[in-house]
């Protein structure tokens, strides 16, 4: 079974090959600068490099240009081969929750929630309506970031805000990752030997964009991220967690203005804000002779340590402390941080694990801790084939 995945953004399409029986990548790629004169498709597979510079007009010409590659390449001879597409969505809103076959009345939904998710969804929209029109007769499937975390309960995903207002307007706490956090949390309790239904995690998904995801009996009960992913953890520009007052207080003494809000929290703040970085490894590179640069290296671990403990007082039983993302996985000296001081909780990695050069998954807790610390590299590509492979097993049955 090959399956096809694609994340296509405004003005670019990421794309990866799967074959399904074996959970192996046959290729990867990128069309970037769609629309712009600078436009090119890239194809990586059998070691080879495979490219395409041409203007690349919209996502159809994209479409027809990852379908090129693939014959240049000798991957697939028509995207007409595929047994399946699998598209990544960011925002399902209220309206999903699972992974679902696309048709007219999907489309139609998220076009209607489009406006929770205005920088991603219109483009996800686009690939997917020129997709299907390359690939009539394949089955397509949207898998949604949003999706996991539609298994909170209300009082961890209500605002306390006018309650009214927030049902007419779907203001609520819809959290993002999921597809990262799921697919890592499948992958921990497969490498402890529990069954995923009864197990318990803490998940962190630390990057550029970080979030922190508590897991109960294999699903998430709470997250960091609210309606959009500014909330939570401190970010490579987004301030996470803050007074809103802040905002009030600033457009009231004309620091700010209403149409510079947005690019203010999510483009200038966060670890950039703070130290003029927001490149974890440039930060913790400069901290010796920075004190900004360590302020923002200690706020960040400050801020996920404070995740780790409400979400162990809500969990009660935890299985495991997850790392995942560009710094989870990459970055010792953070985990350290975020870890010192918590054996209390049954939390004490081990200091040459954790700084090992070992790659892959992997334990880097001390022997009998009672929290098992794991680096699990994430693969949302991966699970986004794994959702589509199932969603049309099932419908075939």
């Amino acid at each position: 079974m090959r399956i096809l995945v694609l994340n296509s953004g405004s003005s670019s399409i990421k794309f990866q090959l799967f074959e399904m029986q074996t959970k192996t990548s046959l290729a990867s790629g990128l069309v970037e600068q769609i629309g712009s004169n600078s436009s090119r498709a890239v194809l990586k597979a059998n070691g080879e490099v495979y490219e395409i510079k041409r203007f690349i007009k919209d996502h159809h010409d994209g479409l027809e240009a990852i379908n090129e590659l693939f014959t240049t390449s000798h991957t697939l001879h028509d995207l007409s081969e595929l047994d399946g597409i699998g598209h990544r969505i960011v925002h399902g809103g209220e309206s999903f929750f699972s992974s679902m076959i696309v048709d007219e009345s999907v489309i139609k939904k998220i076009e209607e929630i489009s406006p929770l998710a205005p920088l991603h969804n219109p483009g996800h929209l686009a690939g997917i309506k020129n997709a299907m029109k390359e690939s009539k007769n394949v089955p397509h499937v949207v898998v949604f970031d949003t999706v996991f975390h539609q298994s909170m309960p209300e009082y961890a995903y209500r605002y306390a805000l006018p309650y009214d207002v927030c049902k007419t307007h779907h203001i609520r706490k819809y959290g993002f990752h999921g597809t990262s956090h799921r697919y890592v949390c499948k992958q921990a309790a497969k490498m402890l030997g529990i069954e995923f239904d009864k197990f318990n995690a803490i998940s962190l998904h630390l990057g550029n964009g970080a979030s922190a995801c508590a897991v109960q009996n294999g699903k998430s009960i709470d997250t960091s991220m609210g309606l959009s992913p500014l909330e939570g953890l401190i970010m490579g520009t987004r301030s996470g967690d803050m007074d809103p007052a802040v905002v009030i207080y600033l457009l009231n003494i004309g620091v700010l203005k209403w149409n510079e809000i947005d690019n203010f929290l999510n483009k200038k703040s966060g670890l950039f804000g703070i130290c003029g970085s927001s490149d974890m490894r440039e930060v913790v590179a400069k901290m010796q002779n920075d004190e900004r640069a360590k302020l923002a290296f200690d706020m960040f671990c400050y801020r996920v340590k404070k995740y780790i403990g409400s979400y162990y007082a809500i969990l009660g039983r935890v299985d495991a402390l997850i790392f995942t993302g560009g710094i989870g996985e990459n970055a010792p000296n953070t985990r350290q941080k975020i870890c010192d001081d918590l054996k209390h909780l049954g939390i004490h990695i081990n200091h040459e694990l954790n700084f090992s050069d070992v790659r892959g998954e992997r334990c880097i807790d001390e022997e009998g801790a009672k929290i098992k610390t794991l680096i699990i590299p994430t693969n949302e590509e991966l699970e986004i084939a794994i959702e589509t492979a199932r969603v049309i097993k099932e419908r075939t049955l």
